[in-house]
């Protein structure tokens, strides 16, 4: 039996690495700036492609950037602004369950097609609420929510 080694792939690498960077600055929202080292270590993304994009996300909105030794990167919205889909879609764009989804009012030549098309845009919506109804402010609580309690006695 042959196995194909394609695995599909809704979010891009990229798309990836620019949630799990703006994870980071939720994160530690408030805290300052963050340079850009520090995210590239805390969430293991090369360095080169974080500068890459960290720069996208600075044209797109999603960060601020400030230059010098107290330098480095904030969110430029509150982390409850911000949408995994606005991020993926930004960086990747529309997230497609199948490479094409036609048109819907053309009419399809095969019964698949007709049957599949319809599924296909059920999965595309179910993606896309889930994605648009997550903030990283939900990550954040998420974490938060996932750490285990310690007890501090201190008086």
């Amino acid at each position: 039996r042959l196995m194909r080694k394609e695995k599909p792939m809704f979010v891009s690498q990229k798309s990836q690495y620019a949630v799990r960077a703006l994870f980071d600055l939720a994160r530690h929202n408030g805290n300052g700036p963050r340079k850009a080292f520090a995210i590239a270590e805390a969430e293991t993304i090369p360095g080169r492609f974080l500068e890459v994009i960290l720069s996208e996300l600075r044209r797109g909105g999603f960060v601020d950037a400030r230059r010098g030794s107290n330098g480095g990167y904030t969110l430029a919205r509150s982390p409850a602004e911000i949408s995994l889909g606005d991020v993926i879609r930004f960086v990747q764009g529309p997230l497609v369950p199948v490479s094409d989804l036609g048109d819907p009012g053309k009419s399809r030549s095969l019964a698949s097609e007709r049957v599949l098309a319809p599924v296909w845009r059920q999965v595309e919506q179910a993606i896309n609420q889930v994605v648009d109804d997550t903030s990283l402010r939900d990550l954040v609580e998420a974490e938060q929510r996932s750490l285990p309690y310690i007890a501090d006695f201190v008086i």
